[in-house]
């Protein structure tokens, strides 16, 4: 199968300014992003989305394709990335590129290996699916230690159905990282979320799954390169 790298971009982030071109072992964010995929051999380009000239230029220095700017509307703070991804098919199919699976790489997981992603194009190719998410195990659960608040400031579990008494009586939950995402083309164009279609996981290890949003996810992404872990 013949499958299309992206990579969005934006160049406004509040949590972490400068982000993406933040440098992480001498190496921009980004470019852990553009390296990993251009080692895959599924992989036929590597298209960057951004809407920031600068990102545009190290995208482009380390060998990824920047065909378009984004619009701006497609870059704010509410963009949802969904609609990045539609516009990026877009884009390529009115080119002609017909291609068989889009995989998109955020530069936020600049830990993950070539064998995750290799991984999560394994489990897209067993077919009967939209969508192969890349997922850790959970931490918490809404099952039994994850809490809502109501309006006078009385906290409940998040899930208030069956009584659960024990961390280890509750259903397996999973949080959604970063690392890959793997969708069939024409689903990504005729819906407008992942979870409207069939959606399958693959497991990636904690320490290749961190999703860098804040100074201290970038900070405890650095202690994990810089010590090998």
């Amino acid at each position: 199968m013949k499958y299309v790298a992206l990579i969005c971009a934006r160049g406004g982030s509040k949590g972490l300014p400068g982000k993406n071109i933040k440098l992480l072992g001498g190496i921009p964010l980004i470019a852990w992003s553009i390296n990993i995929a251009k080692k895959v051999k599924n992989i036929s380009r590597v298209i960057v989305s951004t809407d920031s000239i600068e990102i545009a230029e190290i995208a482009k220095k380390f060998g990824a394709e920047v065909p378009f700017i984004r619009p701006s509307n497609l870059a704010k703070d509410n963009s949802p990335e969904w609609k990045v991804w539609q516009h990026a098919i877009n884009y390529l199919s009115e080119e002609g590129d017909i291609f068989d699976g889009l995989i998109s790489l955020p530069p936020t997981a600049p830990l993950r290996s070539i064998v995750d992603i290799e991984k999560c194009i394994n489990e897209y190719e067993k077919g009967n699916v939209d969508v192969v998410i890349s997922t850790n195990r959970a931490h918490r659960s809404p099952y039994f230690n994850m809490v809502v608040s109501d309006d006078k400031g009385y906290c409940s579990i998040v899930n208030s159905g069956k009584k659960i008494y024990r961390r280890q009586d509750s259903p397996p939950v999973y949080d959604m990282n970063t690392v890959a995402y793997v969708a069939q083309p024409t689903f990504v164009q005729k819906y407008n979320s992942i979870f409207e279609g069939k959606v399958r996981q693959v497991h990636i290890p904690i320490e290749r799954a961190i999703d860098i949003d804040t100074l201290f996810d970038f900070k405890f992404a650095e202690f994990l390169f810089l010590n090998n872990l």
